[in-house]
Protein backbone atom coordinates (compact mmCIF):
# COMPACT_ATOMS: atom_id res chain seq x y z
CA UNK A 1 0.00 0.00 0.00
CA UNK A 2 1.52 3.22 -1.33
CA UNK A 3 0.17 6.82 0.05
CA UNK A 4 1.78 10.12 -0.82
CA UNK A 5 1.36 13.65 -0.50
CA UNK A 6 -1.23 14.26 2.47
CA UNK A 7 0.16 17.18 3.99
CA UNK A 8 -1.47 16.78 7.26
CA UNK A 9 -2.98 19.01 9.08
CA UNK A 10 -3.31 21.51 6.99
CA UNK A 11 -5.01 18.40 4.27
CA UNK A 12 -5.43 14.61 4.30
CA UNK A 13 -7.81 14.09 6.94
CA UNK A 14 -8.30 10.63 5.03
CA UNK A 15 -5.34 9.18 6.36
CA UNK A 16 -7.03 8.81 9.33
CA UNK A 17 -10.10 6.35 8.05
CA UNK A 18 -7.48 4.41 6.23
CA UNK A 19 -5.31 3.66 9.54
CA UNK A 20 -8.49 2.36 11.02
CA UNK A 21 -9.18 0.54 8.28
CA UNK A 22 -5.35 -1.26 8.26
CA UNK A 23 -5.90 -1.68 11.95
CA UNK A 24 -9.47 -3.21 11.57
CA UNK A 25 -8.07 -5.83 9.29
CA UNK A 26 -5.29 -7.23 11.77
CA UNK A 27 -2.78 -8.23 9.13
CA UNK A 28 0.62 -8.10 10.41
CA UNK A 29 2.34 -8.74 7.24
CA UNK A 30 0.75 -5.66 5.20
CA UNK A 31 3.24 -3.46 4.02
CA UNK A 32 2.53 0.39 4.17
CA UNK A 33 4.56 3.06 2.55
CA UNK A 34 4.44 6.55 3.34
CA UNK A 35 6.23 8.37 0.06
CA UNK A 36 6.48 11.83 1.98
CA UNK A 37 4.95 14.76 2.18
CA UNK A 38 2.68 12.70 4.51
CA UNK A 39 2.93 15.47 6.85
CA UNK A 40 2.84 19.50 5.36
CA UNK A 41 5.60 20.40 7.84
CA UNK A 42 7.50 18.19 10.11
CA UNK A 43 11.14 17.41 11.03
CA UNK A 44 13.68 16.33 13.78
CA UNK A 45 14.98 17.79 16.58
CA UNK A 46 11.97 19.97 16.95
CA UNK A 47 9.21 19.51 19.51
CA UNK A 48 7.37 22.91 18.86
CA UNK A 49 6.82 21.55 14.96
CA UNK A 50 5.40 17.79 16.58
CA UNK A 51 2.45 19.74 18.56
CA UNK A 52 1.03 20.82 14.97
CA UNK A 53 0.70 17.02 13.81
CA UNK A 54 0.84 15.15 17.25
CA UNK A 55 -2.65 12.96 16.35
CA UNK A 56 -1.05 11.77 13.39
CA UNK A 57 2.62 11.08 14.83
CA UNK A 58 0.53 9.27 17.49
CA UNK A 59 -1.54 7.25 15.32
CA UNK A 60 2.01 6.20 13.15
CA UNK A 61 3.64 5.65 16.11
CA UNK A 62 1.10 2.97 17.46
CA UNK A 63 0.93 1.25 14.19
CA UNK A 64 4.63 0.88 13.52
CA UNK A 65 4.76 -1.47 15.74
CA UNK A 66 1.73 -3.68 14.63
CA UNK A 67 3.03 -3.62 10.98
CA UNK A 68 5.81 -3.05 8.43
CA UNK A 69 5.85 0.88 7.56
CA UNK A 70 8.28 2.24 5.44
CA UNK A 71 9.00 6.29 5.48
CA UNK A 72 10.37 7.72 2.15
CA UNK A 73 11.26 11.41 3.45
CA UNK A 74 9.77 14.18 1.25
CA UNK A 75 10.67 17.91 1.19
CA UNK A 76 7.75 18.57 3.97
CA UNK A 77 8.74 15.92 6.24
CA UNK A 78 12.82 15.25 7.44
CA UNK A 79 14.90 14.53 9.79
CA UNK A 80 12.17 11.71 11.17
CA UNK A 81 14.38 8.61 12.40
CA UNK A 82 14.22 9.86 16.04
CA UNK A 83 10.37 10.44 15.66
CA UNK A 84 9.28 7.03 14.37
CA UNK A 85 11.90 4.63 15.72
CA UNK A 86 9.73 1.42 14.50
CA UNK A 87 9.75 2.62 11.20
CA UNK A 88 12.03 2.06 8.56
CA UNK A 89 13.20 6.05 7.58
CA UNK A 90 14.37 6.47 4.49
CA UNK A 91 16.18 10.41 4.21
CA UNK A 92 16.55 11.66 0.54
CA UNK A 93 20.15 11.27 0.53
CA UNK A 94 18.90 7.58 0.30
CA UNK A 95 16.86 7.93 -2.31
CA UNK A 96 16.00 6.08 -4.58
CA UNK A 97 15.47 2.84 -2.62
CA UNK A 98 15.83 -0.65 -4.32
CA UNK A 99 13.23 -3.36 -4.36
CA UNK A 100 11.74 -5.84 -5.71
CA UNK A 101 8.05 -7.11 -7.11
CA UNK A 102 8.21 -10.53 -8.21
CA UNK A 103 11.25 -10.48 -10.13
CA UNK A 104 11.24 -7.20 -11.17
CA UNK A 105 13.45 -4.11 -9.74
CA UNK A 106 11.75 -1.33 -8.16
CA UNK A 107 12.82 1.86 -7.78
CA UNK A 108 11.22 4.38 -4.97
CA UNK A 109 11.71 8.02 -4.47
CA UNK A 110 9.75 10.75 -3.11
CA UNK A 111 10.55 12.85 -6.08
CA UNK A 112 12.21 15.61 -5.41
CA UNK A 113 16.14 13.47 -5.60
CA UNK A 114 16.53 13.98 -9.54
CA UNK A 115 16.09 16.64 -12.64
CA UNK A 116 16.24 19.29 -10.25
CA UNK A 117 18.45 22.75 -9.95
CA UNK A 118 21.51 23.14 -7.89
CA UNK A 119 20.16 25.63 -6.35
CA UNK A 120 17.49 22.96 -4.86
CA UNK A 121 20.35 20.63 -4.20
CA UNK A 122 22.20 22.97 -1.86
CA UNK A 123 19.03 24.66 -0.18
CA UNK A 124 18.10 20.93 0.47
CA UNK A 125 21.01 19.67 1.89
CA UNK A 126 21.22 22.88 4.54
CA UNK A 127 17.62 22.57 5.81
CA UNK A 128 18.00 18.42 6.63
CA UNK A 129 21.32 19.62 8.29
CA UNK A 130 20.82 18.83 12.08
CA UNK A 131 23.34 21.96 13.01
CA UNK A 132 21.42 24.04 10.91
CA UNK A 133 17.76 22.90 12.80
CA UNK A 134 19.35 23.30 15.83
CA UNK A 135 20.39 26.81 14.91
CA UNK A 136 16.77 27.57 14.60
CA UNK A 137 15.56 27.00 18.09
CA UNK A 138 15.63 30.38 19.46
CA UNK A 139 13.83 31.66 16.23
CA UNK A 140 11.22 27.91 16.17
CA UNK A 141 8.01 29.54 16.91
CA UNK A 142 7.98 32.65 14.36
CA UNK A 143 9.71 31.21 11.76
CA UNK A 144 7.63 27.67 12.12
CA UNK A 145 3.97 29.90 12.99
CA UNK A 146 4.71 31.92 9.60
CA UNK A 147 5.54 28.62 7.72
CA UNK A 148 2.75 26.37 9.09
CA UNK A 149 0.15 30.06 7.71
CA UNK A 150 1.40 30.17 4.48
CA UNK A 151 0.93 26.52 3.75
CA UNK A 152 -2.91 26.37 4.85
CA UNK A 153 -3.14 29.02 2.19
CA UNK A 154 -1.20 27.09 -0.29
CA UNK A 155 -3.00 25.24 -2.95
CA UNK A 156 -1.10 22.34 -3.96
CA UNK A 157 -3.21 20.53 -6.66
CA UNK A 158 -2.68 21.31 -9.89
CA UNK A 159 -1.44 20.02 -13.68
CA UNK A 160 1.92 20.10 -14.13
CA UNK A 161 2.61 21.31 -17.78
CA UNK A 162 5.38 19.39 -19.74
CA UNK A 163 4.95 16.51 -16.65
CA UNK A 164 6.31 13.74 -19.64
CA UNK A 165 8.89 16.32 -20.72
CA UNK A 166 9.97 16.26 -16.81
CA UNK A 167 9.02 12.53 -16.62
CA UNK A 168 11.55 11.45 -19.43
CA UNK A 169 14.34 13.73 -17.89
CA UNK A 170 14.17 11.73 -14.16
CA UNK A 171 14.00 8.29 -15.83
CA UNK A 172 17.33 9.18 -17.84
CA UNK A 173 18.55 8.32 -13.54
CA UNK A 174 16.73 5.34 -13.58
CA UNK A 175 17.87 1.59 -14.88
CA UNK A 176 15.95 1.27 -17.82
CA UNK A 177 14.31 -1.71 -16.97
CA UNK A 178 13.50 -1.28 -13.63
CA UNK A 179 9.84 0.40 -12.11
CA UNK A 180 10.13 4.00 -11.17
CA UNK A 181 7.76 4.89 -7.85
CA UNK A 182 7.25 8.43 -6.98
CA UNK A 183 5.15 10.98 -5.09
CA UNK A 184 6.06 14.80 -4.56
CA UNK A 185 4.04 15.85 -7.77
CA UNK A 186 0.55 15.27 -7.02
CA UNK A 187 -0.19 13.74 -10.87
CA UNK A 188 -1.66 10.36 -10.20
CA UNK A 189 -0.15 9.13 -13.68
CA UNK A 190 1.83 6.35 -15.27
CA UNK A 191 4.01 6.83 -17.97
CA UNK A 192 5.52 4.11 -19.34
CA UNK A 193 8.12 2.57 -16.33
CA UNK A 194 7.37 5.74 -14.59
CA UNK A 195 4.28 6.03 -11.64
CA UNK A 196 3.56 9.26 -10.78
CA UNK A 197 2.03 8.08 -7.17
CA UNK A 198 -1.85 9.67 -6.48
CA UNK A 199 -1.90 12.38 -3.89
CA UNK A 200 -4.41 11.47 -1.00
CA UNK A 201 -5.69 15.01 -0.81
CA UNK A 202 -6.07 16.19 -4.79
CA UNK A 203 -6.94 12.64 -6.43
CA UNK A 204 -7.85 10.95 -3.08
CA UNK A 205 -6.07 7.82 -4.36
CA UNK A 206 -3.79 5.58 -2.61
CA UNK A 207 -1.57 2.47 -4.67
CA UNK A 208 -1.71 -0.61 -3.66
CA UNK A 209 -0.09 -3.46 -5.38
CA UNK A 210 -2.40 -6.17 -6.77
CA UNK A 211 -1.34 -9.18 -9.31
CA UNK A 212 2.26 -7.41 -9.27
CA UNK A 213 1.22 -4.44 -10.76
CA UNK A 214 0.73 -0.76 -9.05
CA UNK A 215 -3.47 0.18 -9.16
CA UNK A 216 -4.62 3.54 -8.12
CA UNK A 217 -7.53 2.73 -5.86
CA UNK A 218 -9.92 5.61 -4.48
CA UNK A 219 -9.63 6.08 -0.74
CA UNK A 220 -13.04 6.19 -0.46
CA UNK A 221 -13.78 2.47 -2.06
CA UNK A 222 -11.42 1.59 1.10
CA UNK A 223 -13.16 3.01 3.74
CA UNK A 224 -16.78 3.05 2.98
CA UNK A 225 -18.72 2.00 5.79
Amino acid sequence: MFVADVHYPHHGEEIFDLLDLIESQNNPDRQLFLMGDIFDLLFGYNHYIQGFSSPLIQRLQKLSREIEIHYIEGNHDFCLKELFPHIQVYPRSKQPIKFKIQEHNVYLSHGDRYARPLSYEIYSRILRNPFSLTLLRPFERTIIDHRMQKLQQKKICSDFESFETHVHEIRTYYPKEALIIEGHFHQGKKIQNYISLPSLVCQKQIGIVKRNQIEFIPIASLTRG
